[in-house]
Formats: structure tokens, sequence, C-alpha cells
């Protein structure tokens, strides 16, 4: 005799796997059984139903494996002094989405994941994953060994989790996913590098950079996006010994020259956004050798050689929290105070920064160039990647001719349009007196300067 309720519990399973996120009240209507009845059928499946919510709002999902291990991810999370602590656990469910708890985290959610469910990963993961330069670099030397594309935009999330997971010990932020990737940063700790002393930077950046360009990774530099490494330096003063380093070509040509330039441009932008009040940037210094020009950027994310702390890009916030869809960061901002996410001071932060990158013809102003530290709130991280990408040189080769037009603002936009106007004034005359940049950007920033001066006086 067939037992009782056996066609329901026959097709549980796939009435799960079919959709993720399903209330009790749906699943015991599709499997015609009563509540209770559902509630032993799912405690039969054990480990393989995944069930987070309280009260009315449960609900339930079929563990997904990944590479065919069907455990859930410990997240694990250092501190600013280097404490490692385990913050939640990663399951990945049917058909697709994932399962992670970050109430009480201090990572802003919305009310879709309030919970714990996500449509793919959780997104304090997405700015971990290799991206960039840098990451088409890991990629293209271990994606035979990872089993995963050589592109890292062609992988899925199950490819993302999985990398992370084994490989993402030293990523953007302070989380790490799974264990043997804790397991790699245990062992940083206990045999850490050595940094390059004063001395020996230039050389060992030329080593580096030659390394990078050895690695023969396409589109770099000619698409907009510098060729870049990791490095651990000793520089006193410095908060952290952890820093990225951009680098320009070796030879003489006007395009290798023009990004040489706009190194020491970032660097000065750096230093002149950060006398605005209230605004912090990344700090930056200029070593040149073996013919490049080396702009080393500390990591903010870094603190002494083992603390980390949290950093969110404004990208990854707008997909998870607003779908806002612009390119402007003072909507973002506004966005999230209504949202009680950001308060006033950082707002206008915000509308400092954007004002100054827009005058200082920065015209690479994307939603990745802007990052947040969550606590509850959202604190706006110190500036980086601020440059006169105007003046970048086009993929063929060529420098642009194009003319500086500073954008004008609004009434109700004048007080910081004003302040950062101060700010990148001093920027172009900066960068015009500096001898670091050759002769014709010199001028072109000397240009840009009176320019701007004639534009001040009529605001």
């Amino acid at each position: 005799m067939r037992p009782r309720n056996q066609t329901a519990r026959d097709r549980l399973a796939g009435v799960l796997a079919r959709r993720a996120e399903v209330p009790a009240g749906d699943l015991a209507t599709a499997l015609d059984v009563s509540i209770p009845t559902l509630h032993r059928l799912l405690k039969e499946l054990g480990d393989r139903v995944v069930a987070t919510g309280k009260a009315r709002r449960t609900r339930y999902a079929l563990r997904r494996e990944l590479r065919g291990v069907a455990a859930p991810l410990p997240v694990y999370e250092i501190d600013s002094t280097g404490r490692a602590a385990l913050r939640a656990h990663l399951a990945l469910v049917h058909p697709q989405g994932s399962c992670m708890d970050l109430a009480g985290s201090g990572w802003p959610v919305s009310d879709a994941s309030r919970d714990g469910w996500w449509g793919g990963l959780p997104y304090p993961l997405n700015d971990m994953r290799p991206q960039g330069y840098m990451g088409r670099q890991f990629a293209r030397a271990e994606h035979r060994a990872l089993a995963v594309p050589a592109n890292p935009q062609e992988w899925g999330d199950d490819d993302v989790a999985h990398v992370l997971s084994l490989s993402g010990s030293d990523v953007s932020g302070n989380l790490i996913l799974g264990d043997r990737a804790f397991e790699r940063w245990q062992a940083t700790t206990v045999a850490p590098l050595d940094p390059f002393k004063p001395r020996a930077v230039a050389a060992a950046y030329a080593r580096l950079a030659e390394q990078a360009i050895g690695a023969g990774v396409a589109g770099s530099s000619a698409a907009g996006e510098f060729p870049k490494f990791s490095a651990v330096r000793a520089l006193g003063g410095s908060a952290t010994p952890h820093v990225l380093v951009k680098f320009s070509g070796a030879d003489r040509s006007a395009a290798v020259q023009r990004w040489a330039d706009l190194l020491v441009a970032e660097h000065l932008a750096l230093e002149c956004v950060a006398t605005l009040p209230g605004v912090a940037s990344a700090r930056s210094r200029i070593v040149t050798g073996a013919g490049r020009t080396f702009l080393e950027v500390e990591r903010f994310d870094r603190h002494g050689l083992f603390g980390r702390s949290r950093l969110t890009s404004l990208a990854t916030l707008d997909a998870a929290l607003l779908g806002a869809g612009s390119s402007d960061w003072t909507v973002f901002a506004m966005r999230f105070q209504a949202l009680g996410l950001l308060v006033a001071e950082d707002v206008e932060h915000v509308n400092l920064v954007w004002w100054f990158g827009r005058l200082t013809a920065n015209t690479d102003m994307h939603t990745g160039n802007l990052s947040f530290v969550p606590h509850g709130l959202l604190a706006l991280a110190p500036t980086y990647d601020m440059l006169p990408m105007l003046y970048a040189p086009l993929p063929g080769g060529e420098l642009p001719t194009r003319s500086f037009e500073p954008a004008l603002p609004l009434p109700p936009q004048r007080t910081a349009w004003l302040a950062a106007c101060t700010a990148a004034l001093v920027f172009w005359q900066r960068a015009a007196a500096d001898a670091r940049i050759g002769a014709a950007f010199r001028r072109v920033c000397g240009a840009n300067a009176t320019r701007l001066q004639q534009v001040a006086e009529r605001v």
C-alpha cells in the first residue's frame, strides 16, 4: 500500500526546484496538502531545504550545489585590526539566486532582500569579483586551474562564487568567501610579504610592470583603463603598506607621454580634491623608473599590514537598492538621503566631488568610480580615479583635440560649484607648473586654468 502523502513527498523537491523563495501556503496548495503536513515533508528533506524569514514571511527553497558541494559557504569579515569573524553563510538555491541573511550586519538591504533572499549573489560580494585590468590578468592566468572561462565577463554567479571561495583572499573590501580562501588569508598573516624598501621601490615597480605587460592582457590603456598591479611597500607615515600602482608605457610616443601626464594629473587632482571641506581622497605619490611613470595609490580599504574595512561601489549599491539608471552622482546622493542612508553632510560632499570632477575635465565619472563604506548608514569613501580623462589618448593612439568648457551650475548649485571651482583652479595651475608633466599638456592645463577663472568671474 502506497504511504499516505507519498505523491506530495515525491513532488516536493521538484516543485521547490522550479521556484525559489516559496511561501508555505503556495507549496501546500501546489502539493494539495495541509500546512502541518507540508512542514513534516520539509523536515524530511533536512539540509536540502533553505528556509528563512519570520512567521508568515518564512520562505523556502531547494539548496543548489556548487561544483558538487551542497554545504553553505561561510562568509568571514576582517576588521581594521586584522581580526576575523564569521559574518554569515551563503547558500545557493534552485533554480537560481541565493540566500544570505544580512540582518543586523550594517549592510543596507531592500525590502525584497530583508530576509536574506537574493536573485543572484548578495550584493556585498559583487565588488569582490575579479574585474578590470587586474581581473583579466587573473582570469587569463588561472582560468584553467579554476575551470572557468578566460574572460571574467563571461562568468556566471556560480563561477564567481567558485573563484572567490578558492582564491578570493585579497579582494576589494573586507569580506572573504569560503574556508579555502580564508585559509589563504591566514597564511599571509603568518608569513606576510616583505614590503619593498623605499630605495627598492622604483626597480620593483619596473619589474612588476614588465610582468603585467608580459601577461599579454588585452584592452588596457587603449580602452581608457590604465594597466596596474598591486604591491606592498614600506613608507614612513603611510596608513598601510598595501597599494595599487598604475603605470605608463616605457616608450617616448605621444600617447605614452600623455598617459604619463595623466598619472601625474591624477596625483595632483587627489591632493586638490582633499582640500574641499569634509572630503577625503586616496593618498598617492608619483614614482618614476625604467622610463615609466608610476602612480602609487594607498588602499583605503586596508589598515596597517592586516586590517581591512568594508567598501562597496555606487554601481553595486544602485543595482541592489535603487536602479536609478543615472550617471549623475548627485542624483544618487539625494536618493540615498531620501532613504535615510546618507546624512546631509555627505550629500554635500558628493556634490563637491562631482563638481570638482566636472571642472577638472573628468569625463569618466561612472558609478564604479565612487564608493561608500556601509555601517547601517553609508559613509562616503575617499575619492579615487579622479583625473582629466577628456584628454586621454584615443583607442588608435592619437591625442584628442578637445576643448575644455567648464560646466555651469544652476542657482541652487552655486555654492558647491564655487567651492569646487576654487580647488579645480588650483589643480589646473599646479598641473601647468609641474615639470613632471610634458610641456604640451602643461600648456593645455594653463589654458584651462585661464578659462576656468574667466567662467568663475561670471558665475
